[in-house]
């Protein structure tokens, strides 16, 4: 019987002793498997995608009609994988190889379900895109996993399904989507803070949000790496002599409401109070003002949305 391994640390000198599937020559163009997990034996890839950095919604329940039910919204990087197996196989077979692995490697389950317990034809359509698994939905299986990890958490969303519903040679064969999404944090400093992009972004938009402004947790103590964005931020009011502005500060939703309101503040507050004694701006031109959690930009279910919402913004006033 084929099987689906791990790799990785967890695994031990166990890993020596297992047949690992390789890659197929029929594999789609650009097409591998994720370090995380091999194919099943014999496998081919008919579909690949990456993306570095994007949002995924992890079914952990039947649909609501044609929207997600029970669900989470997770970030970081995800690897969607299509693989084909021989039509001999059954999807049971398949699934429950899977299902073992990512057990013995240490994942948690957190939603499993067969054909028409997942929700029929519903479900079908919202775990995969239209294509070869469409309408497949009499024979599918799916299962929810989660690995925590030091280097971050990794979701695996799998779904099998016996491909009934189409013709040619693809007919009655086993199909997998494997989805793997690893929890991190959105690389920033991507865009330099500087008073010319503050100017344009408060020109266009009204409000910008800076993001080189650094606090230690639970502090309102501005840290020396601040210095760089508070010291752009005082060259565009000196330019700009007409130019008043709210200072807004944004926490995450660690903690209750009062608390992070009260933090929010006194961190605008940090900055006003840098940006006039440090730097000479006057007082009547600059309004501190704390929000708390109440005006995210980012699900605050992750690190990487927690950071993002973790913020200091301008408002032309």
């Amino acid at each position: 019987m084929g099987k689906a391994l791990f790799d990785g640390a967890w695994l031990g000198l166990a890993a020596l002793f297992l047949t690992i599937g390789v890659a197929n020559a029929g594999d789609v163009k650009g097409g591998k498997d994720h370090p995380l997990v091999s194919r099943y034996e014999g496998a081919e890839i008919t579909r690949y995608r990456q993306e570095k950095f994007n949002e995924y919604t992890l079914l952990l329940g039947k649909p609501n009609g044609k929207e997600p039910g029970e669900h989470r919204t997770v970030e970081g990087a995800i690897t969607q994988i299509r693989y084909q197996i021989d039509k001999e196989r059954t999807s049971l077979e398949v699934y429950k190889n899977y299902e073992k692995a990512l057990a013995d490697a240490g994942f948690e389950t957190l939603f499993k379900c067969k054909n028409e317990d997942c929700g029929g034809r519903a479900f079908n359509h919202l775990v995969v895109e239209y294509g070869d698994l469409s309408e497949n939905h009499k024979d599918q299986r799916f299962l929810a996993a989660k690995l925590t990890r030091p280097e971050g958490t990794a979701y695996v969303s799998l779904y099998v399904v016996k491909a009934y519903a189409i013709g040619g040679p693809k007919h009655n064969t086993v199909m997998v989507q494997l989805d793997i999404i690893e929890e991190a944090a959105m690389e920033t400093d991507k865009v330099a803070v500087d008073a010319d992009a503050i100017g344009k972004g408060l020109d266009a938009e009204g409000h910008i949000a800076i993001y080189g402004i650094y606090f230690d947790s639970g502090s309102d103590k501005l840290k020396a790496e601040s210095n760089e964005a508070l010291g752009e931020i005082a060259k565009l009011l000196k330019a700009r002599p007409k130019l008043n502005i709210l200072v807004v500060g944004h926490t995450d939703s660690e903690g209750k409401l009062a608390y992070n309101m009260d933090l929010s503040k006194k961190r605008a507050a940090a900055v006003v109070g840098a940006l006039t004694e440090s730097h000479g701006i006057k007082a009547s031109r600059l309004t501190p003002a704390g929000v708390g959690f109440l005006a995210p930009v980012a699900s605050n279910r992750g690190d990487a949305g927690r950071a993002l919402n973790r913020r200091v913004e301008l408002v032309e006033h």
